[in-house]
């Protein structure tokens, strides 16, 4: 029974329970896991709300955002128009086709071309700000992932310092010096020297 009673106080006694720390080092916890994926999926939304919030936008980038978004749902309206004006008025129609008919080929291409220009800049620079937001989204990612905050390390993160208002700590910070150490060492090993 002394066997048994010591082999239970080796496993649980002292508020300890070495098989759950002996588990947790091949089987992540639960509860931990819960929490980082709850963490994981705040940092996500406030992604999201900040992509897709509007802050910092003014009124007139609002008002040339949605000019921007006019021209295609007018093309297709316009099209399934064209289609209604056929089957309403015939003769209508036919005077408005006559009309293109007569329209020179190199301004069908410059429309061509003007057309193709406008789509083409715009789904450049949507492209261009989803990969600035992606890119955002991975360094803030990358972020999360060292320190296990969803917002950028700050004067109060552990292991960043605020320079507060001195300049010359500021610029010696961005601009760090030559390693002191490491310099000492060049110096006794002759390292240095080639």
């Amino acid at each position: 029974m002394g066997l048994i009673e010591a082999l239970m106080r080796l496993l649980f006694g002292q508020g300890r329970n070495v098989l759950r720390e002996t588990a947790r080092v091949f089987r992540p916890d639960a509860e931990a896991d819960a929490a980082r994926d709850a963490a994981r999926r705040r940092a996500a939304l406030m992604q999201f709300a900040a992509e897709f919030g509007g802050r910092g936008r003014g009124r007139f980038d609002r008002i040339m955002d949605g000019l921007n978004r006019v021209p295609r749902p007018a093309m297709a309206l316009g099209t399934l128009g064209l289609f209604i004006a056929a089957m309403a008025d015939p003769g209508w129609f036919a005077a408005r086709m006559a009309g293109l008919a007569v329209v020179p080929e190199p301004l069908w291409w410059l429309m061509g071309a003007i057309v193709s220009f406008y789509f083409g800049a715009r789904y450049q620079a949507k492209g261009h700000d989803f990969r600035l937001a992606r890119g955002l989204a991975q360094n803030l990612a990358g972020q999360f992932a060292a320190t296990g905050q969803a917002r950028p390390a700050g004067p109060d993160s552990p292991g960043a310092a605020d320079s507060g208002r001195d300049a010359g700590l500021t610029r010696a910070a961005l601009h760090p010096d030559t390693n002191p150490a490491l310099g000492d060492w060049r110096r006794q090993s002759g390292a240095g020297r080639r």
